[in-house]
């Protein structure tokens, strides 16, 4: 809990007078004022981050954390529980969409056994195992509380390893990514949580379930908030109640990242369950979140409303991993060079615009 706790209390708000300097910039740039849209908004932002107004982007790097959920036996996935450890190998070898996106984009990937059933060896894959799986959610809490802030903590530790390994380029850049079969009902039984939703507003297909696999979802889900009961207003408990590991490990790395004055691009649904806790636990932390696209899972739009957070992209994604975070990551390379790169009107020797 020391860790968690310490982490929380590091958490600052973003530089202002970076973010002015920033915006000063930006608006005698080459272009009419705004023109540029959320790409200025975000280069605001890194500012603040960074302390300077014309910050950079260095290392990046996505965070996969895997682990399997006791609620897939419930029959919540069109897939067997099996093929979480089976892609963690995969995503070891290099073979998974994630490791594809990556290479494009020039990010680094790191997996994270966080809580799958079953020992996965491999060099590549970083062993911080908690417990192998939650517990099936529809018939009592996931975890213990202690458990979830291990979790967290193991998000903490290596957040902060991966910024600790970052070079003096500029900020290095976090992505959030994450595999495990069921993990969707337990998102949306997080999501259903914290927002009083009707679970059917919520759910979604996940993997690919058919209507009847998305009612029997729905059913499950219902059943695991009545016999939780969960407090909203605590965010551990919601999570040790109804959460993964996977999840409880992504909230470390917002955290961590918060923390380190570091940006952190959220994937999809279950990033973003992620997200939703880490703000329980600290509302600052979300000055240093971006949301990278939204997800077709229908419950991803009210998280993002719920913590005022603009998708970058919509591309119907909903394989998670971190593929459309990394995605994103051009977007927001591509919002520093504007503020450090373009010229000014005085540079470039161009009128500016006519004053009334």
């Amino acid at each position: 809990m020391q860790l968690l706790t310490e982490t929380i209390a590091k958490i600052a708000p973003l530089d202002w007078a970076a973010m002015e300097a920033a915006r000063r910039r930006l608006d005698e740039l080459t272009k009419p004022r705004g023109s540029l849209g959320l790409l200025e908004e975000i280069a605001v932002r890194l500012a603040g981050m960074a302390g300077e107004p014309m910050p950079a982007i260095g290392r990046k790097v996505v965070i996969l954390m895997a682990a399997d959920h006791g609620v897939a036996e419930e029959g919540v996935s069109a897939y067997p529980q099996e093929v979480t450890r089976q892609m963690l190998l995969n995503f070891a070898r290099g073979g998974a969409g994630i490791n594809v996106l990556a290479r494009h984009v020039g990010a680094e990937v790191v997996v994270v056994d966080i809580g799958v059933r079953g020992r996965v060896a491999h060099p590549a894959i970083l062993d911080r195992k908690v417990r192998e799986g939650t517990a099936n959610i529809a018939n009592g809490p996931a975890m213990t509380r202690e458990e979830a802030i291990a979790a967290i903590e193991v998000g903490i530790e290596i957040a902060r390893q991966t910024i600790g390994r970052n070079d003096s380029s500029g900020l290095a850049l976090l992505a959030t990514g994450e595999m495990g079969i069921g993990n969707t009902t337990a998102a949306t039984a997080v999501l259903a949580a914290f927002s009083g939703f009707p679970v059917a507003r919520l759910v979604g297909p996940g993997t690919g379930l058919d209507e009847e696999g998305v009612r029997q979802k729905a059913k499950v889900i219902r059943r695991a908030l009545e016999i939780n009961r969960p407090d909203p207003r605590d965010g551990l408990e919601v999570l040790a109640k109804l959460g993964g590991l996977e999840i409880a490990g992504l909230v470390g790395c917002v955290l961590a990242a918060a923390a380190a004055r570091t940006p952190v691009l959220l994937d999809g649904f279950i990033s973003g369950a992620a997200a939703l806790v880490a703000a329980r636990l600290a509302p600052q932390c979300l000055d240093y979140v971006f949301a990278s696209h939204l997800s077709a899972e229908p419950g991803h739009r009210v998280m993002l409303e719920m913590m005022g957070l603009r998708p970058l992209l919509a591309l119907d994604l909903r394989l998670g991993e971190g593929t459309g975070a990394v995605l994103a990551m051009p977007i927001i390379e591509a919002a520093t060079k504007i503020i450090k790169e373009m010229a000014t009107f005085t540079e470039a020797g161009v009128s500016g615009p006519a004053m009334s």
